[in-house]
């Protein structure tokens, strides 16, 4: 195991300097994607327009070899527009319905967007998470292998849309925050962009390798304290449990069992992608925000005091020592 986990650090090493070569001044937008699908997940990328979202999974279809499609969300889009539907066609003389299937039949879905559709449309979405397959007419069809997606939301713009219930919010392994890249990483942007050509990705995985990544990731050995460390910022993250007081008197609602089983997972991940055979509380730390932010709520206490989640969930982190 200890030659396959080094061989798939290198292999990690070398997606990461591929979607770093295309993505500018994003390197922890990089890591934290990957995590996501290098630990079987769904991201939801969380930014303003122009920042390169939909250039990062495109970039990330490309280098890990996955069948990449694109839905725009809007206010109309239906669930069939998502996950297809039967059509009547004549078959040798007689009438029988055939399904077609959605855009969510590929590997790696960017749904753009994702808080302007309807609830409808977002839940018929978020079953084919949950679930790798749809059912047409009482007929279930399998999604492909790997089936990852990756959504964006801006969170500026509020109007016509429908925020995500946090039961859905919950099936995402990480909430990516996308801000500014800074100067100099913005000035090789312009350099390299706008010019007669423009720098691609290539190919260095299959989506075979990457299911034999995502499955060697979860018999990666990890520590007890690592294990301890986890347990304790999530269950230390619900006001019924803690004993810390900004969590008590300001968070109405904490993370549950799928925040620490997250957290487990993308620390080994993270690990993984540094080059090491096991995970520390570093990257607890690292990940706490990406993994709980999306997983918290703060009470009308925390609005008036002027208490922000980053700042409950560093309070989470200082606790780690």
């Amino acid at each position: 195991m200890i030659a396959q986990l080094d061989a798939l650090g290198v292999r990690m090493a070398k997606a990461r300097a591929a979607v770093g070569g295309v993505i500018f001044g994003q390197e922890q937008v990089v890591e934290q994607t990957l995590i996501t699908v290098l630990s079987g997940g769904h991201a939801l990328l969380i930014g303003v327009p122009g920042l390169g979202k939909s250039r990062l999974v495109e970039t990330m279809g490309t280098v890990l070899g996955l069948e990449t499609k694109r839905v725009q969300f809007t206010p109309d889009l239906m669930p069939a527009d998502i996950i297809g539907g039967e059509v009547l066609d004549e078959v040798d003389g007689r009438r029988v319905f055939r399904f077609v299937p959605g855009p969510v039949f590929c590997q790696l879905l960017m749904a753009d967007e994702i808080n302007r559709a309807s609830p409808r449309t977002q839940s018929a979405l978020l079953q084919s998470m949950q679930e790798q397959r749809v059912a047409i007419a009482g007929v279930e069809h399998p999604l492909p292998r790997p089936f990852h997606v990756l959504a964006t939301q801006n969170p500026i713009e509020q109007e016509g849309t429908y925020p995500l219930p946090e039961a859905q919010l919950d099936r995402f392994l990480l909430a990516i925050d996308i801000t500014y890249p800074d100067r100099d990483a913005e000035r090789a942007m312009l350099l390299a962009t706008t010019g007669a050509e423009t720098q691609s990705a290539e190919g260095v995985m299959t989506p075979v390798e990457l299911m034999e990544a995502q499955a060697l990731i979860r018999q990666m050995p990890i520590g007890e304290a690592v294990v301890d460390a986890i347990l304790a910022m999530v269950r230390g993250g619900r006001p019924e449990s803690t004993d810390i007081d900004v969590v008590h008197h300001h968070v109405a609602w904490g993370p549950g069992p799928r925040a620490a089983q997250a957290l487990m997972l993308a620390c080994r991940a993270r690990a993984i992608l540094g080059g090491r055979l096991m995970p520390s509380l570093d990257d607890v730390a690292a990940l706490a925000g990406p993994v709980l932010r999306h997983r918290m709520a703060l009470n009308f206490s925390a609005r008036a005091d002027g208490v922000a989640l980053d700042e409950v969930i560093g309070r989470l982190v200082e606790r780690l020592g």
